[in-house]
């Protein structure tokens, strides 16, 4: 196996070989491109609040000490905002030494401001797995703007399997960037091992720039799709005069790059959530982008990246134009056997502003 991330059949025969144990069969669309959906387990803990497990610590044990109450997640569980929940994932880990892992929010989990995290046995990061480990998976889950409906199997996360050291240097990056275009924009900005990403606060031909969440909602069934009236739960922010935006601390915005993003099929992509150089705020939760995203063949025009933005502890003003992102992209293993786009059906494929699946 070379070295890169692993590709959909990768996946499938990492789980057909042990590698990857679950409660019961995946389901059909569990696999995708470059990564695997994880699924909530029956079990849920209110725990005081977040923690790591660190180095021979098993994550049952810090329940053991920090849960305050244990849910039943069978038939549908709410979890309120501001709370901090931990769930047994239905999947494990029995990693052959040379694979390593990485998990990340769903893209619909991050537009919903469902803050997402994957922990292990002995962890001393979050959302890394090491190498070779064997063990159970763990998600900690805290909503954040507005309350959800979860149950067994429900999916917010994913992981995303590697050997060897997949990333592109800057070199290496420019000359795929030359080839391929990865982003719309006329002078690409590369550095600090990626491609920059600016924010349209221009807006559509009505001047529709974003949304922010709107406070004390209804729950969001985080599997039902276009069941919520998009203005019980968002209000739209249309272009200022003076093409600036001030992120308030207490607010989640949905934003939108003012470049298209182009991933070509032998390569994913991940954007940096946070980088102090740009500003004081984190503009992206879910950062996975799959082989496809924005790739013409695969249904495609490039497709603008959807940005969960929030600020940090003080207001900051973002003006049109404005880095604040980059795209880090990698080698996979292999060509995957179907790509982001029309193979998936994919809920986002040259998108444009877009909230999540779950509003209409």
């Amino acid at each position: 196996m070379s070295g890169g991330i692993l590709p959909d059949r990768d996946i499938a025969r990492l789980f057909e070989a042990g590698g990857i144990r679950a409660e019961r069969a995946f389901d059909a669309d569990q696999i995708q491109p470059a990564s695997l959906d994880l699924r909530l387990g029956s079990r849920a803990y209110r725990v005081r609040a977040s923690f790591l497990p660190g180095r021979g610590v098993s994550v049952a044990d810090k329940l053991a000490r920090f849960s305050m109450h244990e849910i039943d997640l069978t038939g549908g569980a709410v979890l309120e905002t501001g709370c901090v929940y931990v769930v047994p994932l239905q999947e494990a880990l029995a990693l052959p030494a040379e694979i390593r892992a990485a998990a990340n929010p769903k893209s619909s989990t991050g537009r919903l401001d469902i803050f997402t995290r994957v922990l292990v046995d002995g962890a001393q990061e979050f959302d890394k797995v090491p190498a070779g480990y064997h063990g159970p998976l763990f998600i900690e889950i805290s909503p954040r703007t507005f309350p959800i409906v979860v149950r067994p199997g429900s999916r917010l996360s994913q992981i995303r399997f590697r050997t060897g050291d997949a990333q592109l240097g800057e070199a290496e990056l420019a000359a795929l960037h030359a080839e391929a275009r990865l982003t719309s924009a006329p002078d690409a900005n590369i550095s600090g091992g990626g491609i920059a990403l600016s924010i349209d606060l221009k807006g559509d031909a009505g001047g529709l720039v974003g949304y922010r969440g709107k406070r004390h909602t209804g729950v969001v069934d985080v599997d039902k799709r276009a069941a919520q009236p998009v203005l019980d739960f968002w209000e739209p922010i249309h272009r200022s005069g003076t093409g600036e935006l001030v992120l308030d601390p207490d607010e989640f915005y949905i934003l939108v790059s003012k470049e298209a993003v182009h991933v070509p099929p032998a390569y994913a992509a991940e954007m940096t959530p946070f980088d102090p150089l740009v500003g004081e705020f984190r503009v992206h939760y879910a950062g996975f982008f799959d082989p496809g995203f924005g790739h013409s063949p695969a249904g495609g025009t490039g497709s603008r990246a959807v940005l969960e933005v929030r600020s940090h502890d003080v207001p900051f003003i973002l003006e049109d134009g404005q880095i604040v992102g980059r795209l880090v992209y990698e080698r996979m293993a292999s060509l995957p056997d179907r790509l982001y786009g029309l193979d998936l059906n994919s809920n986002y494929q040259a998108q444009g502003l877009k909230l999540s699946k779950h509003f209409v």
